[in-house]
This record gives C-alpha cells, structure tokens and sequence, in this order.
C-alpha cells in the first residue's frame, strides 16, 4: 500500500516537554521505531508538524533582531525571519532527525529523502485576516497578554494555557509533488510537507513569494495524500483516537465511522477538530479509508483494529 503518515507535534515533542534538541530527538527516535515496520512493508511518505519549533524559531529571531555593540549602541544587523523561511528551517531541522533516526532502525540499502515542499495558498484567503494556527510555547495568561501587547501577537487558549496563533490559510497545491513521485518509484521513503509544507503565493505579476502563515500539517497531509492517491491516510497523535465527550464522564471512543457522522459531532477547533476535518476530507474525495490514533498503535491502525477509523 502506498501510505501518508502525518505525525502530530505532540507525537515529536509531548505537551509541557522543554524545547529543547534532546526532547525532540526521543520522540522523533520513538517515532522511527514505530514506523520502521511500515517503511519496511509499504510504500511510505512521513510528513509532521513544527508548531512548537517554528514558533521556537521566531522568538529566538525577535530576540536577536535589536543587537547592541560593544559601546553600547544599538544595531539593527539582524533581521527577524519571517514565517515562510522559519517554516523552511524547521522543516530541514525536523526533516533531518526524521530521516537519520529512520535510517538508524531501517537495512542501509532502503533509500531515505527529505524534501522541502512548497505549498500555495491563496493570498485573499479569510484566515489571513483570522488567526487561529498555534506556534510556540504555551504561556500562563497574564503572561501571553503582557506578550502580545508588547510583540503585537495574536493569542488563544490551548488547554489550561495559552499560545501565540497565526494565520492558517487552506493549501491549494503540492508543488514537489512529481519529485515524491519519482522518489517513491525509486522505493525511498519520503519525509516531506514539513509543518503543513512552506507557504507560497503567487504575486499579481505571476511571480511566486513567501506567505506569513503556518498551514496546517493535516490539511496538507489530506491534499498529498489525495494527489499521491494514497491508499491510506494516517493521522498519528498521542491519544487513542477520536471521542466523544472528550474528558468528560461520558467520554468513549469513536471505533469506526463515516465523514457524514463525524460531520454531525462538533470537535474543538483545534488538534483534533483539524485532524477529523483531514480524514473526512480524504476520504470523502477518495472513498479509502482515513485513520486518526497514537503513533505507539501504527501497525494496528493500519490494519485496520484500533483508532478511529473513517470510511465511507
């Protein structure tokens, strides 16, 4: 089978977890274990998020971006990155250790690729004007209020905390997309779409430039999954899959069912809202099954025994 596995944020570097190389290098070497059976047995394409590492990155660049000279002076020598190339060198940096600790489980002769992967999206899209994408830390409020105030940020609660959010536009287009065709021909897994891939638009003079924006890693992972014609579509989390009453008493598990049924549940905008969103989308243009659980289970969601798995 010819797969996409989307691996959660939170499936390279768990909430509350410090942001630091090390933390990300165990998961990322946890999640290599778990799909080395996959890479092994199917045709495979590994795309992830980079939320917390993104928004990592535009806090170091604002915090270099005033630097003072030895006599005190101020100097403007280094500029903030903006979100596309931030997004770019997130990708290789979580591109990397994906692809050396896959490299470390799987036979020497299975070829491995990282791709940066540019996606468009359209410039008059709403969400520019409504920022709901987490990046970064979490912060407790007063804290998050007094940095927006301060870095001009926009911010939402996630969970108990709260986060800086930015744009999150809908992806039209998988640029890369003959290059991870031709790789997945030559039998090497691709790692590729990092973070929702890079976020490009096209200017009116046809010219092609970066977006100030995160798109979201599922959405994109439903559109390449669709474009590759995959024959399955994994979304691997933390959690065990989708459910209803989520941390209430009435809480249970969702085992199977449809995108008109999920349709009908109202999910949090958030994590799970956009990973029920990907799987009824794929399978709805496709009819081929979609998967949402924990990375920990893969070779069962595939198969098709645990998470929740929509069908149509």
């Amino acid at each position: 089978m010819r797969l996409v596995v989307a691996l959660g944020g939170n499936a390279l570097l768990r909430r509350g977890e410090p942001l630091t190389l090390a933390a990300q290098r165990e998961n990322v070497r946890k999640a290599a274990a778990a799909l080395r059976p996959l890479a092994l047995e199917h045709e495979l394409v590994v795309t992830h998020g980079n939320g917390p590492q993104v928004g990592l990155l535009a806090l170091q660049a604002a915090a270099l971006e005033t630097v003072h000279l030895h006599g005190g002076r101020p100097s403007t020598a280094i500029e903030a990155m903006p979100l596309d190339v931030l997004g770019a060198e997130s990708d290789g940096m979580i591109g990397y250790l994906i692809e050396q600790e896959l490299g470390n489980v799987l036979p020497f002769e299975k070829p491995l690729a990282t791709l940066l992967t540019m996606v468009e999206v359209d410039p008059d899209d709403p969400a520019f004007q409504n920022p709901t994408k987490p990046i970064g830390p979490v912060y407790e409020e007063a804290e998050a209020h007094r940095l927006a105030r301060e870095r001009g940020w926009s911010i939402a609660r996630d969970g108990a905390r709260w986060r800086r959010v930015v744009p999150s536009p809908h992806p039209l287009r998988i640029f890369e997309l003959r290059p991870i065709l031709w790789l997945l021909e030559k039998g090497s897994v691709v790692i590729c779409a990092g973070g929702g891939g890079i976020p490009t638009m096209y200017r009116p003079d046809g010219s092609l430039t970066g977006a100030e924006a995160v798109i979201d890693k599922d959405r994109a992972s439903a559109l390449l999954a669709r474009q590759l014609e995959a024959d399955l579509l994994v979304l691997a989390t933390d959690v065990e899959g989708v459910f209803t009453d989520w941390d209430g008493p009435n809480q249970k598990l969702i085992e199977r069912t449809t995108p008109e049924e999920l349709a009908a549940v109202d999910f949090p905008s958030g994590s799970m809202g956009s990973k029920v969103e990907a799987a009824s989308d794929f399978t709805s243009a496709t009819g081929r099954r979609a998967v949402i659980g924990a990375l920990e289970r893969i070779e069962a969601l595939v198969a098709g025994t645990a998470g929740t798995q929509v069908e149509r």
